[in-house]
């Protein structure tokens, strides 16, 4: 059996932004800081509506900004 995990470069590309903070990101998508955290950290996968908002934010598509990782147990 595998389990599925979203892995992401949220925060490599903020600081390729300028050094956006969590808070900058999370403010024009809509979320908390805590949100993104959690997503930097991989500890929250992110609705598909997100997901575009975020890629839309650095101007990148979407498959440069997650990556779809699929671990076997």
């Amino acid at each position: 059996m595998s389990k599925a995990q979203i892995g992401n470069k949220v925060r490599l590309l903020r600081f390729m932004e300028g050094e956006m903070s969590q808070a900058e990101l999370a403010k024009r998508t809509g979320v908390t800081r805590q949100t993104i955290l959690a997503l930097e950290a991989c500890k929250y996968s992110p609705s598909l509506e997100l997901a575009f908002r975020i890629a839309e934010v650095f101007d990148k598509p979407l498959e440069d900004v997650f990556i779809y990782q699929r671990k076997l147990l």
